[in-house]
């Protein structure tokens, strides 16, 4: 699943009771596109795409919800718990239902389907304690004010010669009958946010909890068990992403705390250690996006590649791929997911700085293929970039790569993924990338929105050909070699070339 969600909230109802029977008389922006054009007329290349940002859940809102939000809440006696009382929670509420003759329920449920209880997990039928002939049909207390039918129902009633006679029904709900929003919201301090996003990795929820749920972590953890099945595992992340790595420290607040899981990704299968490697399934769609661009035989270089998630998907696509990352514990595990996804011959591993990685791999393979491209022949030749906190910045070592090396027919294109907090952020990572590169983008340039990661930060992919005059152009007798800004671990860098 494998985009962003916000907290799902699970739902049952095991531990429903009757109390008694009573008889009483009837009577909730972000810009789908970036009009760069429009906005900087002559300072922007015509050919900027303009791409709507995925899409976001949020929590439903229910009919109930809107009516009356104390009906299903648990009691105020739940207020600031910090340690989980599923006992704490159990509450009756008052609602409507039909007595009817269970030989006629089945033809009675549909014509009255919009005035029936609507709430997921409340069963609609349950038996007469006083008639083992009879049914009682739950009812909606919001559709029926004051426990009296309208005129509508009152009608189908009639052609089923069942008396228009609305009863009083005492339901107890108990923990498992509330879901998590409504759970938390009794729970929390009053007024303060309530809902937490999490990511979905397999058996394990991550949440970024804000400062003020940071008391009541143990037991959101636990309610995020309970209500979604499959998830055994809760962590909250408790440091920045680490720049280096790109991991980040965590704490295990409910559940197993193994951390090695599976996830499956657009058909395509993963192993990790969520403790050690970076992997985020809000960029599903992402990944999607670029290998779909790719053509069989094609050659791809992923310079920040992590597990894998664009090297494998490239691999399986039958494209030749070089994949890099620094951090070890990455590295070991690309190479298992290339074994587990049987690709090992399709993809070169490297485990090495990002810089590096282009300086040297990349230039030698682009100095050869490019070259080799005949009318027959002529695979593109793609560098994906995702580190978005720095990427822009290693863009510099594209600036005289291959420098008095013949020149190929076609260019190399490079998505290089950025942050902005700017107000046009398409703008914004499109001028720093011109920087980076010394170069013009004018006529060989688009945007692409991933995703918001921040109110006001923004994930963007800039995608464009490397201008040949960066590329083969040479530098200026002043011109400098720009600074490493990442330092490779202290073991010498390796280059392994995986098994079939």
């Amino acid at each position: 699943s494998q985009v962003w969600v916000f907290l799902e909230f699970g739902f049952s109802a095991r531990l429903l009771k009757t109390n008694h029977f009573r008889t009483a008389a009837s009577n909730t922006s972000f810009p789908a596109v970036w009009m760069l054009l429009a906005q900087y007329p002559g300072r922007i290349p015509g050919s900027f795409a303009k791409v709507q940002r995925n899409s976001f859940f949020t929590m439903p809102e229910t009919v109930e919800d809107k009516a009356d939000p104390e009906l299903y809440s648990p009691p105020p006696r739940v207020r600031g718990m910090t340690q989980l009382d599923r006992e704490a929670f159990k509450r009756t509420i008052v609602v409507p239902v039909l007595k009817v003759q269970k030989e006629i329920i089945g033809s009675l449920l549909k014509p009255l389907k919009h005035t029936l209880l609507q709430r997921p997990g409340l069963k609609r039928v349950i038996e007469d304690p006083d008639d083992e002939n009879s049914r009682l049909v739950m009812l909606d207390p919001h559709k029926i004010p004051e426990f009296s039918l309208g005129g509508s129902e009152q009608e189908v009633l009639k052609q089923f010669n069942i008396p228009p006679v609305v009863s009083k029904y005492d339901l107890e709900l108990t923990y498992e009958s509330f879901k998590l929003e409504e759970i938390l919201r009794a729970v929390l301090p009053e007024g303060q946010e309530v809902t937490s996003g999490f990511s979905r990795v397999g058996h394990i929820a991550h949440l970024n909890l804000r400062d003020h749920q940071l008391p009541y972590r143990y037991l959101i953890g636990q309610v995020i068990i309970d209500k979604n099945p499959g998830v055994t595992s809760v962590v909250n992340k408790t440091s920045i992403i680490d720049s280096t790595y790109r991991n980040f420290e965590m704490e295990v607040l409910a559940g197993e705390s193994n951390l090695v899981t599976k996830v499956k990704e657009n058909n395509t299968t993963y192993e990790l250690d969520f403790s050690k490697v970076y992997w985020n399934p809000r960029l599903s769609t992402e990944h999607g996006r670029i290998v779909e661009l790719l053509k069989p035989g094609d050659v791809l270089f992923d310079v920040f590649a992590g597990v894998g998630p664009f090297a494998i998907p490239a691999a399986k696509k039958k494209c030749r791929v070089f994949a890099n990352d620094l951090n070890p514990e990455s590295y070991t595990w690309l190479l298992h997911n290339c074994k587990l996804n049987k690709v090992g011959d399709k993809i070169k591993a490297f485990n090495m700085d990002g810089r590096d990685f282009l300086l040297g791999p990349v230039r030698e393979e682009l100095s050869k293929g490019l070259l080799l491209q005949t009318e027959e022949q002529k695979p593109s030749f793609h560098i994906v970039m995702n580190l978005p906190a720095l990427a822009l910045e290693f863009l510099a070592a594209f600036r005289h790569l291959l420098a008095g090396a013949a020149r190929g027919a076609a260019l190399p294109t490079v998505h290089c993924y950025a942050f902005s907090k700017h107000p046009e952020p398409a703008l914004d990572v499109w001028q720093r990338a011109e920087a980076s590169l010394g170069a013009s983008l004018r006529a060989c340039c688009s945007v692409h929105a991933v995703r918001n990661v921040a109110p006001n930060k923004e994930m963007m992919c800039l995608s464009f050909q490397l201008p040949a005059d960066v590329l083969y152009g040479r530098p200026c007798p002043a011109e400098e070699k720009p600074a490493c800004k990442r330092q490779r671990t202290s073991k010498d860098s390796s280059e392994e070339t995986l098994p079939s």
